[in-house]
């Protein structure tokens, strides 16, 4: 019990820092990937749950590159745990991905992915336990993945097309709220021209 009420100390405080240093936390964007474009080169740390594991699809142990996840759409959402508009977007976020779980093959066929920018493993675990995250967010406590996606402001949200043969390229790339979950969702699909 006091484990619990320590975590949610720790999270109480690190949303108030999150709220003072709002513009440190949430940096302005450079360069984020352009529609079109292929997205830029990172590795996301490999998932310690099997779960998450089994939901990626990826068939290599260790680190691996966004566009290896077995799925012909991902969405990958670029948050920090401190950022406040980040806080209020996890609910359309996790309504989206409940609508891809009862969409007949479309759970298999589109995925979503978090990377939490500046945060740690724990932070990132906090995050999702506070706002019930059912899909793996990963950690970026050095800035690494943020810096190559142009240090975009968060909530970010990228979409990219995985073609059969591996290729891929952006179909979606906007700061901000996704708005209305089954609208987006539509929108995806529309630039994707997936069936």
């Amino acid at each position: 019990m006091r484990t619990k009420h320590n975590l949610m100390m720790i999270f109480i405080l690190s949303v108030a820092l999150g709220l003072i240093l709002g513009a440190e936390v949430c940096p302005a964007a450079d360069m984020p990937p352009a529609e079109g474009a292929v997205l830029p080169d990172f590795t996301l740390p490999a998932s310690t749950v099997s779960d998450e594991n089994n939901y990626l699809g990826v068939r290599q142990e260790g680190p691996f590159k966004a566009q290896q996840i077995r799925c012909d759409i991902l969405i990958l959402e670029i948050f920090s745990m401190y950022c406040p508009y980040c806080q209020r977007e996890a609910p359309n976020v996790n309504e989206l991905y409940n609508l891809l779980a009862d969409r007949k093959g479309d759970g298999a066929r589109i995925k979503i992915v978090g990377v939490g920018v500046g945060n740690s493993p724990f932070e990132v675990q906090t995050f999702k336990k506070a706002y019930n995250v059912p899909f793996p967010l990963f950690p970026d406590n050095d800035f690494t993945i943020h810096k190559a996606l142009g240090q975009t402001r968060t909530p970010y949200f990228v979409a990219i097309k995985i073609n059969p043969d591996g290729t891929h390229k952006v179909i979606y790339s906007r700061v901000g709220s996704i708005g209305e979950p089954r609208e987006f969702l539509e929108l995806i699909l529309k630039q994707s021209r997936l069936k």
